[in-house]
């Protein structure tokens, strides 16, 4: 099961963008890496199985969202 907040959950109109930018885009396939790994830490902090202070645990968040921003705004551009 996906954490929540997982990509597809972020942008579900955008299920056959996300897959042909992924496919096209090397930077872009590096963005959805890079924020599902992000977003597994902030969801293993959230549930307690990964104790981390509540810095980091913010800072993880502001990263997730300076990554879904950027994959939001690839997403407006290929149209």
């Amino acid at each position: 099961m996906a954490a929540p907040h997982a990509i597809h959950e972020e942008f579900p109109d955008a299920a056959d963008r996300i897959h042909a930018l992924k496919l096209s885009n090397g930077h872009f396939a590096r963005l959805l890496d890079d924020y599902d790994s992000v977003n597994d830490r902030v969801a293993g902090a959230e549930s307690r199985q990964t104790p981390m202070s509540a810095e980091a645990e913010t800072d993880l968040r502001k990263e997730r969202a300076r990554l879904k921003d950027e994959i939001a705004r690839m997403l407006a551009g290929s149209h």
